[in-house]
């Protein structure tokens, strides 16, 4: 029997996408139908939606949803069910998703994302006509508001399970308590097992309060937020949950990332043909205007934030020179990191190449060209881009926290030894143990024979969605069970 699941997130690739979210989301439905599980994606409908669906059906229409009006169309993204919410005086906005051009965050976020709450719980309690689902799974804060309706004010009596996937728990979307009165939820339900949240209402606690079972995307992370260090505020809950919290850590869709058929590289490759890579080199070298060489080349695709230890990072960049080693970077984020990277490239021409911004085909030409990829974050949920490293043979020296942890073997004595090193971790995100990394780094690339088999190690390991999908399935199957 198929198991039909709703899927609701702010952002899907390839609609939409700000970051890992929207490749998590846009890669789920295929990864789950080799298990038996049919996954209909619900999505906003931002305007680059809105023109990808053009002329799509309106199957359903809410004369007042949280304050206006939404139509439900259907359609369909890479052969899997769609759905979007079209709400044009909420989503119909050009620019960030979530913010205005200056970077500051909507005042209404809370009504357009409770909206999203709204319409994911009444298709998943049977009240939309012509559609049933066994599971709503609703991934981050934006969603998160789902799973509280459904359990605290369904519109339907054919009521779905519930999943909460946390994919950063530093992001709540949590609001001034006024707003509740307007969020059409019991009075009682402004409570400690409610919406209520230190005095505000809570978007993300709500839903991991309501949920019947809590995903996170690595197993590590999921022990990680069971403490005051990275629960942010929420590892009370966490705890008091902790037979339905689970760490599920991500896959990588290889029809979008895989050197061998990938559109975006100078030239592509395959395991069995790792020297042509150097083709990609010499492209990313000239698009960061980096002097051609032998030495390596450390790339950064990243926010750039304290989160993601780009602070620290900063403050190496004359040291990594110094190795003898270039950085090609490309990310936005904080404007006095930008600024820091910027100025580090005019004091280190032809050394360091920044890119403000973000651009999908650039970060693939990265992954495919640059030796290795730093990510020194001071948590990391699961990250994917440590992933399309190793796929690309682009070495990951990472942080040794979240999924990073899980999914990079650093490369010690034993694992060298062993043949099993993909990566370099490290310990604390400190200067010192970020010029610690780069020097093991710089060495280890000295030694070609170790070098190539961490390349062929990452490159041989699987981490597609077919692990990760069965355990979704499994988790769905064992709560329509319960």
């Amino acid at each position: 029997m198929t198991t039909t699941v709703l899927s609701v997130a702010s952002e899907a690739y390839p609609l939409v996408k700000t970051g890992g979210l929207a490749d998590v989301v846009g890669a789920l439905p295929a990864a789950l139908a080799a298990h038996g599980v049919q996954v209909t994606t619900l999505i906003p409908g931002f305007p680059a939606v809105a023109r990808a669906i053009d002329g799509a059906e309106a199957v359903h229409h809410w004369p007042d949803l949280l304050g206006a009006q939404a139509w439900l169309r259907r359609g369909e993204v890479d052969g899997h069910p769609l759905l979007v919410l079209d709400a044009p005086e909420f989503f119909m906005r050009e620019g960030p998703l979530y913010t205005d051009i200056g970077g500051k965050d909507w005042p209404d976020n809370w009504r357009r994302f409770a909206a999203l709450g709204r319409a994911a719980a009444d298709l998943a309690s049977g009240a939309v006509p012509g559609f049933r689902f066994d599971i709503l799974h609703a991934h981050d804060w934006q969603a998160a508001m789902g799973p509280a309706y459904l359990r605290l004010a369904p519109t339907g009596t054919d009521i779905a399970r519930s999943v909460m996937t946390v994919h950063n728990i530093a992001f709540q979307g949590a609001f001034d308590a006024s707003i509740f009165f307007e969020l059409g939820l019991p009075h009682g339900s402004f409570s400690l097992d409610g919406v209520e949240y230190y005095g505000q209402v809570g978007f993300l606690k709500g839903g991991l309060e309501s949920a019947d079972a809590i995903t996170t995307v690595s197993p590590t992370y999921a022990q990680e937020i069971h403490g005051p260090d990275f629960g942010m505020g929420l590892d009370g809950l966490i705890r008091s949950r902790v037979g339905r919290v689970h760490g599920i850590v991500n896959g990588i869709d290889p029809a979008v990332w895989n050197p061998a058929n990938d559109a975006a590289l100078a030239q592509r490759f395959t395991a069995d043909t790792l020297d042509t890579r150097i083709a990609n080199k010499r492209a990313v070298e000239a698009a960061f205007d980096l002097e051609p060489g032998e030495g390596p080349i450390f790339t950064v695709v990243s926010r750039l934030t304290w989160q993601k230890g780009m602070d620290v990072l900063a403050w190496v960049l004359d040291d990594l020179v110094a190795t003898g080693a270039r950085l090609a970077l490309l990310g936005s984020g904080d404007a006095g990191l930008e600024r820091a990277f910027r100025d580090a490239a005019v004091r280190h021409p032809g050394r360091i190449g920044v890119r403000i911004g973000y651009d999908e085909a650039l970060s693939h030409l990265l992954q495919g060209g640059a030796d290795a990829i730093l990510i020194p974050s001071r948590f990391e949920p699961c990250g994917l881009t440590q992933l399309y490293g190793l796929a690309y043979g682009c070495v990951p020296v990472v942080a040794r926290t979240g999924g990073l942890a899980d999914t990079v073997i650093d490369a010690n004595e034993a694992a060298l030894s062993a043949g099993v090193a993909t990566g370099i971790q490290f310990a604390g995100v400190s200067t010192e143990s970020l010029k610690r990394a780069l020097h093991r780094t710089t060495t280890l690339y000295a030694d070609a024979q170790a070098w190539r088999m961490m390349q062929l190690n990452g490159m041989a390991a699987d981490f597609s969605w077919d692990h990760s999908g069965l355990r979704y399935a499994d988790l769905y199957r064992s709560l329509l069970g319960d």
